[in-house]
């Protein structure tokens, strides 16, 4: 059993590095590699990806960034939208809204919200900001 262990070592030394010896099979199988073995091959080479990533990874961080700053502008609206519609359906008003007119929310000397057809020269509130109820029954900022 050893001089047949030393055989196959001298054997797995004789044989020069081009030689493909599949050592499961016992044979050799360089036709059926999908790659040159032989020495006049040509050399295999791995290109050199790292300026690549690294050119791409720049790009697309960007683009996230950018498409991440969007979200955050649309969803920072969002938000101020939504805390304006909750105190104004908080706010207290004597009336139904209609749709596409325009109304003043006021404070009260408790600083109590309340909402009036009322415009703010007309009166001496503590004015807040005025709206419009649009047809989604949301209230929207009316720049004067």
């Amino acid at each position: 059993m050893k001089v047949e262990i030393e055989v196959m070592q001298e054997e797995e030394d004789k044989r020069p590095d081009n030689v493909v010896f599949d050592e499961e099979s016992n044979s050799y199988n360089a036709a059926l590699k999908p790659y040159a073995t032989n020495v006049g091959a040509p050399i295999i080479t791995t290109p050199d990806t790292v300026t690549w990533k690294n050119v791409n990874i720049d790009k697309v961080n960007k683009q996230v960034k950018a498409r991440y700053d969007e979200l955050k502008a649309e969803y920072d609206a969002l938000m101020e939208k939504f805390e304006y519609n909750n105190l104004i359906y908080s706010a207290k008003f004597n009336f139904e809204p209609i749709v596409g007119e325009i109304y003043h929310l006021y404070r009260d000397k408790n600083q109590q919200p309340f909402l009036s057809i009322i415009a703010p020269s007309q009166c001496n509130f503590d004015f807040v900001e005025t709206f419009r109820l649009n047809a989604d029954k949301m209230w929207e900022v009316v720049e004067e």
